[in-house]
């Protein structure tokens, strides 16, 4: 062990020991994180271990709501690939949880993931003992790597991918993140430029492979209409009217939106804007920002059965979970966090809906998927906050051309699936070593 990871190690680990006591403190005043605290140490409920029957045991580790989408697509595959296998499938917050319960019911056994320090790792995987320890995406976690290996338990990073803004961070570090990348068997990463990132971080390149990007496997089929309908009435939305979305919106954006929505209203004064913010704390300032510009707003929390009217043309989601619902009745979809440099919003939900997506200069995050959508002329880009404005109001001024965007958005994520079933076959020949 190198000593960069020695020096890691130990400061995680004092922090840890330092500030738990305070933490329990807290837990105990409020109440808040006290019900999945033992599961956070790693002390697992003994129905939850004496659940897990079938071999191999495969652990997935999905932190965030779309990781444990896409983990639905490979458990899928591997279900198919490897019959009788046992899956856990952990995540960190409670609507990651809530989500992976709800997607997989009692078929997959859900676990609050424990804390990344060395004592709590251990005791979940010596309980556990799985055969092979699934991270997905961009999750590096030191000490469960660590453990892991030490542990005789296989390591994959899955559907693996590094972003153009985190690999200079990363790059900065490299003799750590090298050390830690050696504890991993398998890189099973979306596209070619990610398998390059990654081994520029120190990674085995004979351990690397390309298999695309799950998440397209998510819409196997085109999106059932009946959500649309459901979410028109609750909403109480015209079929025929004119909605734009602004999906997973960030500080500095949501002015820019408003700005080209007032644009629009000129011209087309019925037009509705939803706007679902990344951080729903964030619902008063963005409020604010609205009343500054002369407009009202319902929250979604005071529209629907057992509530109000939608009696406003701007919309607030305060809620959580309903992205890709609200995607469904846009006439035009902007994704956020793409006119901040902060790497995008996945534009592939709102693309199955057959929706003319847009978004900004940074979707760093989300490359594959922008280029897929420009390869089949299926987006529309935008630089600056003024061609915002402009592409909106020509899209509205123009229906036919809007739907002829999204035909083409649906039609090329349709086209491009299987790449779950290849991530399951890397795990699968990965366990073959096994047994």
């Amino acid at each position: 062990m190198s000593v960069l990871y020695w020096i890691y190690m130990v400061v995680t680990s004092g922090l840890f020991l330092l500030l738990f006591p305070f933490f329990l403190l807290y837990t105990r005043v409020t109440g808040r994180y006290s019900h999945h605290l033992r599961e956070r140490l790693g002390f697992m409920p003994l129905e939850a271990v004496q659940r897990i029957t079938g071999r191999p045991r495969i652990w997935i580790h999905a932190v965030s709501l779309g990781e444990v989408k896409v983990a639905a697509s490979i458990i899928e595959a591997l279900r198919h690939i490897i019959p009788g296998c046992s899956i856990i499938i952990s995540s960190m917050t409670e609507h990651g949880r809530n989500l992976a319960r709800e997607t997989f019911g009692e078929e997959v056994l859900v676990v609050y993931s424990p804390i990344d320090f060395v004592g709590s790792v251990r005791k979940a995987l010596s309980l556990f003992r799985p055969d092979v320890m699934i991270f997905l995406e961009t999750e590096i976690w030191p000490a469960w790597l660590f453990e892991a290996r030490r542990m005789g338990i296989k390591t994959a990073l899955i559907n693996g991918r590094i972003s153009v803004r985190s690999i200079h961070g990363y790059l900065k570090l490299r003799p750590f993140f090298k050390e830690v990348l050696k504890n991993l068997d398998l890189f099973s990463m979306i596209v070619e430029e990610d398998g390059a990132r990654i081994r520029s971080m120190g990674a085995d390149p004979l351990r690397i492979e390309i298999n695309g990007n799950a998440k397209y496997d998510l819409f196997a089929t085109a999106p059932d209409p009946s959500i649309e309908m459901k979410m028109r009435r609750t909403l109480n939305l015209d079929t025929s009217g004119r909605i734009i979305v602004a999906g997973s919106t960030r500080q500095g954006e949501e002015e820019m939106i408003l700005d080209a929505y007032v644009k629009a209203l000129g011209e087309f004064p019925d037009t509705i804007l939803i706007i679902v913010p990344r951080h729903i704390d964030r619902t008063s300032e963005i409020g604010a920002l609205i009343n500054d510009r002369g407009l009202k707003y319902q929250l979604r929390t005071e529209i629907g059965e057992g509530k109000g009217k939608r009696t406003e043309k701007v919309i607030i989601i305060n809620t959580f979970g309903e992205l890709f619902k609200i995607y469904s009745i846009g006439t035009i979809v902007f994704c956020g966090a793409s006119l901040v440099p902060l790497g995008g919003q996945n534009p592939l939900e709102p693309a199955v809906w057959g929706k003319v997506v847009l978004y900004g200069p940074s979707m760093e995050d989300f490359l594959d998927a922008k280029d897929l959508l420009e390869k089949a002329g299926a987006s529309v880009p935008v630089l600056t906050p003024g061609e915002l404005g402009e592409k909106i109001l020509w899209l509205l001024g123009h229906p036919e051309e809007s739907m002829g965007f999204g035909d083409r958005a649906r039609e090329a994520v349709l086209k491009n699936q299987g790449a779950a079933e290849k991530h399951a076959r890397a795990i699968e020949r990965l366990l073959s070593d096994q047994y």
